[in-house]
Order: structure tokens, then sequence, then C-alpha cells
């Protein structure tokens, strides 16, 4: 979606599955009064102190019940040492992290998505996955740029999308993205797709500064 960070896009999303619950409780509704019983779907587990985290994977992994995300990445040597100063709490006690659960490398345990975010704008600065290991976690992908980089599971892949910005953009409307897809593959992620969109300045975007006379 252009010109939106992670977050605005998680609103966007947020609101489409708002939509669909509607549409499946009414369902549910009407085979209650025929004598069917309707399904609930539960939430993720989840840890403190987290922004959001994405919906529980399928039952063929095991899910913890807390992921302290923030120690994780700090105490994590293959993150940078900017990352780890720029990671402090936005209000209180609430850290700009974003947290998914699912299965991406294939092992009895929920792998573990990390998204480290800016406080003013949400721009993602580092994306890290977690793999289960003898009971602890390990760094298994690491993804950090300057400008912007968020990391999602999608159908069991991996999904990193970088906004591309030229001299003159703002945050808020880059130049373009990259969309890569990673899958697990002899016990590391193997690039298997990539794309680029570039975005039109024309429509929505910032006017160009206008021409020296």
């Amino acid at each position: 979606m252009r010109g939106l960070g992670p977050r605005a896009k998680r609103s966007v999303k947020a609101a489409s599955t708002a939509v669909a619950g509607l549409a499946a409780l009414g369902l549910s509704l009407s085979a209650c009064s025929t004598g069917g019983s309707g399904a609930r779907d539960e939430g993720p587990a989840r840890s403190e102190p987290v922004v959001s985290a994405s919906p529980a994977p399928s039952s063929s992994v095991r899910v913890p019940k807390k992921i302290d995300a923030v120690r994780l990445v700090k105490e994590d040597p293959k993150v940078s040492s900017a990352v780890k100063r720029d990671l402090k709490p936005c209000a209180g006690k609430t850290y700009p992290v974003d947290v998914s659960y699912g299965n991406l490398t294939g092992g009895t345990a929920a792998d573990v998505v990390v998204n480290v975010l800016t406080c003013a704008d949400a721009v993602g600065i580092g994306s890290y996955v977690y793999r289960a290991q003898g009971g602890r976690y390990e760094n298994v992908f690491t993804a950090e740029e300057p400008a912007s980089v968020y990391t999602e599971i999608d159908r069991g892949d991996l999904v990193v999308t970088k906004q591309l910005y030229e001299e003159g953009d703002s945050v808020a409307y880059p130049s373009g993205e990259e969309v890569i897809t990673y899958r697990w593959s002899s016990h590391r992620f193997t690039e298997t797709e990539r794309t680029r969109n570039d975005f039109s300045n024309a429509v929505g975007g910032e006017e160009p500064a206008p021409e020296a006379g």
C-alpha cells in the first residue's frame, strides 16, 4: 500500500478482518438456529511488552505462552548496536515491537518474527526471525535497513518489504518498495521471489518542489 508504514497497513488489515468477522458471526448464528455449532478462534500468545501480534499459527506447532521480544533482541549479538540503542519505550513501558508466531522452519515449536519500529511514525528499522533450539531461541534471519523494513509470515513463507526512498522523499511517501520472499531450505532461508513496485508522485503524493526561475 503506497505511502503507508507498517502501522497504517495493519490498520487497514484490521478493518478488513473486522468486516470478515461480522460476516462469520452471521453464519455462526444461522448455524445455531438450525442445530449447528460455530467454531471459535483463539488469539495468539502475546508477549509483554508488544505493540501487536499476528494470529496464532496452525496447531501443528507449539506456540509459546510468553516471549520477551525486547530482551531477545537486546541480547542478540546479531542485532546492530544502532537498533539496540533506538529500542526504547514509546510511552510508559510499551516498546515499539511487533511479534508474530508461525511455522517457518518446520520445527515443532513456533518460530518468532520480531519487527522493531520507530515510535514517531512506526517505520521498521529491523526484522529478525528466531528458531527454537534446545530450550533457547537462535537468530536465523536478520534484515536491518536505514530507511524502512518490515517482515511478515505468509503461508509458511517469510516476506520482507523494504521501502525505497529517493532524495527528497518523506517517510510517508517513498518512491517505491521491494518485496522479497524467502523459504526455509537446507537450514537457512533462501530467496525465492523478488518484486519491485515504483510509485507515482502524481497521485496522492507530495507536490514536487518548484524549479528556480
